[in-house]
C-alpha cells in the first residue's frame, strides 16, 4: 500500500472509531483519560519530530538559495527578472489563497461552543510562541520589525523566533555569495549535507504519518464529533478552486500581458510537465521534463531554461504559498482565532519566504506550515485536520509550482531575449 494511502487509511480509521467512542462513551472518565495520556501524546510527538527539522532546514536552504545565486552583482538583469517574478506571483498567489478563504469562511460555520472547545484545548502550546514573536495585535508593530536582526542567532533558534532565523539565513547566503569559492565550499557543503539530512528525517517520520495522523484525528472527533467534517469539504473545494482560478486566470493574464503569449497553448504545450508533476508531487522530479518542454515547446534559450528552471524548483513555490496561505486562515476560523489585516500580511510574507524553504518532495511543506500557524497563534496541531485530504492538495499545488516556473522562463526570455554571455552562463560580466 502506498504511502497517501496508508496515510487515507490512517484519518479514515481515526475518524471512524473516534466518532463512534464519541457516540457511545460521551465524556466518560476513561475515553477523557486514554486521549489526555495516550492517544493525543503519540499524535503530538509526531507533530514535534516535524517541527523539529524547521529551524535547520530554512537555515540550510535559505542561505543555500540566496548563495546559489551567485555574486548578487553580476546576476543583472536575468537575475532582476527572475527574482521579480518568483515573488511577484508567489505573492499574488497567497493573496488570492486568503481572499478565497476570507470570501467563502469554511472554518465559520462552525459551531461557537466547538471552536471554544478547540482553542481551550490546544491554546497553550502556542500562546507563549505567539506573544513571543509579537504578533498577537492585530497590526504591525515596531518591534516586529526591530526584532528581525537576532543580537544571537544561536538565542533566536533556540527561542523558535522564526522572523529572525530566516533573517539570519538570508544574511548568510548573501554573505556567501560575496566569499571566495574556495573558502565557501565548505561551508555550503555543510549546509547541504544539513538539508539534505533534514529531508530524509522528513521522509522517515512521514512513515509514521497513518499512526500520527490516526491518533490525532480520533482525539479530535472523539472530542468533537462529525461536526468539522463540513467544513473540511469547503475547504479543500475552496483551495483546489483557488488553484484553478490561479493556473487558468492568473497566469493567463500574465502569460498575455506581459509574454504576449496564448495561455491556451501556453497550458496545451506544457500539458506533460502538469501531468508529472501532478502524479508525483515533486517539482524536483518533474524538473527533467520541465526543462525539455521549455525548450523544445516553448522555444525558450537552454542558457535562460538551465538558469530559471532550477532555481524556480527550490525557491518559485506559488502552489505551496496559496496552499500554506489559505490553510493558515481555514485553521483559524476552525479554532476561532481572528486574524485581523496586519496579521493576513504577515501570513502572506511568511508564506512567500518559507516557500523557499520547502522541500521539493511530497509533504515537504508540512513542517513550515505549523511554524506559521504557532507564528500567529494558531495551535500548529490543527494541521492534523487537512492531512487527510492532503495528498490531493500536494498534487495540485505541485503543478501550480511547475507552471510558476515555466511561465517566469517564459517571461525571462521574453524581457531579456538570449543572455549576453557566451555557453550556459546567463550572468553579465
Amino acid at each position: 500500500m502506498s504511502g497517501p494511502a496508508r496515510i487515507l487509511l490512517g484519518l479514515l480509521a481515526g475518524l471512524a472509531l473516534g466518532l463512534l467512542a464519541r457516540l457511545g462513551l460521551g465524556d466518560h472518565p476513561a475515553l477523557a483519560g486514554a486521549i489526555r495520556y495516550a492517544i493525543e501524546p503519540l499524535g503530538r510527538m509526531w507533530l514535534g519530530a516535524l517541527i523539529m527539522v524547521v529551524i535547520p532546514l530554512i537555515l540550510s536552504t535559505l542561505a543555500l538559495g540566496v548563495a546559489g545565486l551567485g555574486d548578487l552583482k553580476r546576476l543583472g538583469r536575468v537575475g532582476a527578472v527572475t527574482l521579480a517574478c518568483f515573488l511577484g506571483l508567489t505573492a499574488l498567489s497567497t493573496t488570492l489563497g486568503l481572499g478565497a478563504m476570507n470570501l467563502v469562511q469554511p472554518g465559520r460555520s462552525l459551531d461557537p461552543a466547538v471552536k471554544t472547545q478547540l482553542m481551550e484545548a490546544y491554546r497553550g502550546d502556542t500562546a507563549q510562541m505567539t506573544e513571543k514573536m509579537g504578533l498577537s495585535q492585530s497590526t504591525f508593530d515596531i518591534n516586529l520589525l526591530v526584532n528581525i536582526v537576532p543580537r544571537n542567532p544561536v538565542k533566536a533558534a533556540a527561542n523558535g523566533d522564526m522572523l529572525a532565523v530566516i533573517f539570519f539565513a538570508l544574511v548568510l547566503g548573501i554573505a556567501l555569495t560575496r566569499m571566495r569559492e574556495d573558502r565557501v565550499a565548505p561551508l555550503k557543503g555543510v549546509l547541504e549535507s544539513l538539508g539534505e539530512a533534514m529531508v530524509a528525517i522528513i521522509e522517515l517520520v512521514m512513515k509514521l504519518a497513518p499512526l500520527g495522523v490516526f491518533c490525532l484525528i480520533f482525539s479530535v472527533a472523539a472530542r468533537f464529533g462529525y461536526q468539522l467534517l463540513w467544513n473540511l469539504l469547503k475547504y479543500m473545494l475552496t483551495v483546489l478552486g483557488s488553484m484553478l482560478l490561479f493556473q487558468i486566470v492568473g497566469y493567463g493574464l500574465v502569460l498575455r500581458l506581459l509574454a504576449r503569449r496564448s495561455p491556451l497553448d501556453f497550458l496545451r504545450r506544457i500539458r506533460v510537465v502538469m501531468v508529472t508533476a501532478f502524479s508525483t508531487s515533486s517539482s524536483n522530479a518533474t524538473l527533467p521534463t520541465s526543462i525539455q518542454t521549455a525548450e523544445r515547446d516553448l522555444g525558450i534559450s537552454p542558457q535562460v531554461a538551465g538558469f530559471v528552471l532550477p532555481l524556480g524548483a527550490t525557491m518559485n513555490m506559488n502552489g505551496t504559498a496559496l496552499f500554506e496561505g489559505a490553510t493558515v486562515l481555514f485553521l483559524a476560523q476552525v479554532f476561532g482565532v481572528n486574524l485581523g489585516l496586519g496579521q493576513q500580511l504577515v501570513v502572506v510574507l511568511m508564506s512567500v519566504v518559507t516557500a523557499i524553504g520547502v522541500a521539493g518532495i511530497p509533504g515537504g511543506s508540512l513542517p513550515l506550515l505549523m511554524m506559521v500557524l504557532a507564528m500567529v497563534g494558531v495551535p500548529p496541531e490543527g494541521i492534523a485536520l487537512i492531512l487527510g485530504v492532503d495528498r490531493l492538495l500536494d498534487m495540485s499545488r505541485t503543478v501550480l509550482n511547475v507552471t510558476g516556473d515555466l511561465t517566469t522562463a517564459t517571461l525571462v526570455e521574453r524581457f531579456c531575449g538570449k543572455p549576453k554571455a557566451e555557453g550556459s552562463a546567463i550572468i553579465e560580466g
